[in-house]
């Protein structure tokens, strides 16, 4: 058993339920790369700290994944891991702190995600000085930039490099920026580094004009969206709820009623892994047919879901496309 390749593991036993709905996701996946078709990730949460960038790094090499929306979160914390990993503690009892003694934890300068501390000074802290500089070398120079674009200068510019602390080929966001894959970063703001953003602004070192917006974001998914939805037209993969999935399966809706681009194809493919059920206004719980009646999903579009843990399903279905 210990030679099966997971996708055969996956065939043999992943037969019913969500383990079957697993399966199903992951061919319908493959059946539409394998047909032209492009694919949108989305990233919710912060599963740049749950290590995602160990498979999602592979896909993006492996031309699986052609656009990334992402919360600011993930942007940062994929760069965070590959800085200052061996920074970070683990805190398997997690459930069991006591109020002081998440306060011990806040004045040792860890930031605690469920079991996973994030050494402020190693990783915030250590990314600062150089993504400020890219910042401020912008603002100096006239030009804005989108957040992920920052990030991507920071990266290919090789100043981190002194600090890696994994084996750089984890890094998803190193993979997205030595392929200039394209990203939206809904919500930003709210993110460390868009929080250290705004501070700079209100200190007057920096203008909120040097940052290129959500608007704009969402003007360059349109434009995206536009030149890539021909043929087999481009496929939705969501991975947990939030922002980062809302914001662009809007784009649709958006070009067809409100520009009355009456041509623009639907999200041709659509999956969501989710631990949300189905609740009352919930839309990380919301069932992909209420989605058609958004105008994002055509009544044909293939409709995926997988109520489990991202963690736990990503990873698989990533094996199992990259035929592992």
């Amino acid at each position: 058993m210990s030679n099966t390749p997971i996708s055969d593991f996956i065939e043999q036993n992943y037969l019913h339920f969500n383990a079957a709905a697993l399966v199903d996701a992951a061919k319908g996946y493959k059946a539409h790369l394998a047909a032209n078709g492009k694919m949108m990730v989305t990233l919710a949460g912060a599963m740049s700290t749950a290590e995602l960038g160990i498979s999602l790094a592979e896909m993006i090499r492996a031309d699986k994944v052609d656009f990334i929306s992402c919360t600011g979160a993930n942007l940062e914390e994929d760069i965070m891991n590959l800085v200052a990993h061996s920074h970070y503690e683990r805190v398997p009892n997690y459930r069991d702190l006591t109020p002081k003694q998440e306060w011990d934890l806040l004045e040792r300068g860890l930031n605690r995600v469920t079991d996973t501390c994030i050494p402020e000074e190693e990783a915030f802290r250590r990314l600062q000085k150089h993504i400020f500089q890219q910042w401020k070398d912008a603002e100096d120079a006239g030009e804005r930039f989108f957040p992920h674009e920052y990030m991507y200068k920071m990266l290919l510019s090789g100043d981190l490099e002194q600090y890696y602390e994994i084996d750089p080929k984890n890094s998803w966001m190193l993979a997205a920026a030595e392929k200039n894959l394209p990203i939206v970063v809904p919500g930003w703001e709210d993110s460390t580094m868009g929080n250290i953003f705004a501070s700079y602004c209100i200190k007057g070192e920096l203008r909120p004009s040097t940052m290129k917006s959500g608007i704009e974001y969402m003007t360059f998914l349109a434009d995206w969206y536009k030149a890539n939805s021909a043929g087999k037209g481009v496929g939705f993969f969501q991975i947990g709820g939030g922002i980062a999935g809302d914001f662009p399966i809007c784009v649709v809706p958006m070009m067809y009623q409100d520009l009355e681009m009456h041509d623009i194809p639907f999200w041709s493919y659509f999956c969501q892994i989710s631990d949300s059920t189905t609740s009352y206004g919930s839309y990380s719980g919301a069932v992909p047919n209420e989605k058609i009646t958004w105008g994002k999903l055509d009544i044909d579009t293939p409709k995926y879901i997988v109520e489990s843990d991202a963690t736990i399903v990503a990873p698989l279905m990533f094996a199992y496309i990259l035929g592992k």
